[in-house]
């Protein structure tokens, strides 16, 4: 039941959205090198090495299930996950601290980066 099958159409949009994802995580994880790279990591969870790793098993893990599974309880979590972005990445590009190191250029790409993911995950989610 975890695999499931759709006409070649929907499975279109759930292999575009596995795509788009796989995009915006490849981002999300050359960021996190970045920042570590530079040193502006905060290691209060433990060493970013292993949230990098952790990530991208992740990221390839929800990839291949959007892309081979077609599930669309897998496309709607990650949908719903998403969702829990966008509060930060609107803080941070309309409502930055006086001290952020970050610029609200940064956030404004992400924001748009995550839109479109959200756009193509709901789009496998519901055929839109």
């Amino acid at each position: 039941m975890i695999k499931q099958t759709w006409p070649a159409e929907r499975t279109k949009k759930f292999k575009q959205a596995a795509f788009v994802y796989l995009y915006v995580a490849i981002l999300y994880e050359s960021t996190v090198y970045v920042m570590f790279d530079a040193n502006i990591l905060p290691v209060r969870l433990g060493p970013p090495i292993i949230w990098l790793i952790g990530g991208g098993l992740i990221a390839l893990s929800v990839f291949l299930g959007l892309y081979f599974l077609n599930n669309v309880w897998i496309s709607r979590s990650i949908w719903t996950l998403q969702a829990f972005r966008f509060p930060g990445l609107i803080a941070g590009a309309f409502f930055p601290q006086p001290d952020t190191l970050t610029p609200t250029n940064f956030y404004i790409a992400a924001l748009a980066a995550v839109s479109i993911n959200f756009w193509t995950l709901a789009r496998a989610s519901w055929d839109l």
